[in-house]
């Protein structure tokens, strides 16, 4: 502590600016937040998606709540989800490239201190590279839903003290990044909702959230406001927040931009299509657009999973 602002020395960026990307996702992400370039993180929802992102040549991931929520449950994203679901879906796609940096969503932290705490652990354990924390009630929504109700700053602060506490506990020395998201701009107004952030940024948040900023302007003012913390942006197609592109939100000074149901949406259009196609038709064949079982679990990783195999002295797949 600093003049009662928190301050790692270890956690400085300016540790994170040279040297090779490290193996270690929450360091990988510390680098890449040190370094030039804003990180894109396209929203995943399950294993699919995942495979699908990194495909595409995406080198870091967000584990959307409203996404996670909406696979796992089939709900909408109103605090029904636990700690558990979201935990055992981070394991599930951090394993399947331990290197790549996953962000998760933490929602309020699910509870008190010793909850944030618990969740925090639980995250690191599971290989998660960071996750954010909000000052939504705990009967809280999607972030770009009306009606929100927000606590107060010494409870938000609380959270981000917490997170921080827990995340310097971890033994070793871990570089887990903890992001406070205040979602206080469509309740109380921007400038409470700047204020926020500095707080949480004086508590030891590593990167600061702010939930649906309504113009561009508005994002470049939360910025400089900030500076030097990194500024993460959440983009939801008619959502609350423009449909900036990534290059936008990096001309507007963001550091991470997050595309929350980018692949949940185009998940319910294709799969709802491929569904009435197939009970107007009594087929698959033209929403399988050629895609037979093989080609489509060389998608899920069959080759790796058939070489490593074979490395072993395994027989079982000489043959797929």
């Amino acid at each position: 502590m600093i003049n009662g602002v928190y301050y790692n020395p270890r956690l400085d960026l300016k540790n994170y600016l040279e040297g090779p990307l490290s193996h270690n996702p929450a360091t990988r992400l510390r680098q890449m937040l040190a370094r030039p370039g804003i990180v894109v993180a396209p929203g995943i929802c399950d294993g699919i998606s995942a495979r699908c992102a990194i495909e595409a040549g995406f080198e870091c991931l967000y584990q959307s709540g409203a996404a996670t929520t909406a696979s796992r449950l089939g709900n909408p994203d109103l605090a029904i989800a636990t700690m558990n679901d979201f935990v055992d879906s981070a394991q599930m796609v951090c394993g399947i490239n331990p290197t790549m940096p996953v962000i998760a969503d933490a929602d309020t932290g699910f509870g008190g201190p010793i909850n944030v705490a618990r969740t925090v652990t639980a995250y690191a354990r599971a290989g998660v590279a960071g996750l954010h924390i909000e000052d939504q009630v705990q009967t809280k929504r999607c972030g770009h839903l009306m009606g929100k109700q927000v606590v107060s700053r010494e409870e938000f602060v609380t959270r981000i003290r917490a997170a921080v506490l827990a995340r310097d506990a971890i033994p070793g020395g871990s570089d887990f990044v903890i992001i406070g998201r205040t979602d206080s701009a469509q309740v109380l107004g921007m400038e409470e909702a700047v204020y926020r952030l500095k707080l949480a940024a004086d508590a030891g948040a590593d990167v600061c959230f702010i939930e649906g900023v309504k113009t561009s302007e508005l994002l470049k003012q939360t910025v400089a406001a900030l500076a030097p913390k990194p500024v993460l942006v959440n983009v939801i197609s008619g959502g609350l927040t423009p449909a900036f592109t990534y290059k936008d939100a990096e001309e507007m000074g963001a550091k991470i931009i997050i595309f929350s149901l980018v692949s949940c949406v185009a998940m319910v259009h294709a799969v709802r299509a491929a569904m009435h196609s197939l009970k107007k038709t009594g087929t698959d064949f033209a929403t399988a657009q050629g895609m037979d079982p093989k080609a489509f679990f060389e998608v899920m990783g069959l080759n790796d999973v058939v070489e490593f195999d074979a490395r072993a002295g395994g027989t079982a797949f000489k043959e797929v």
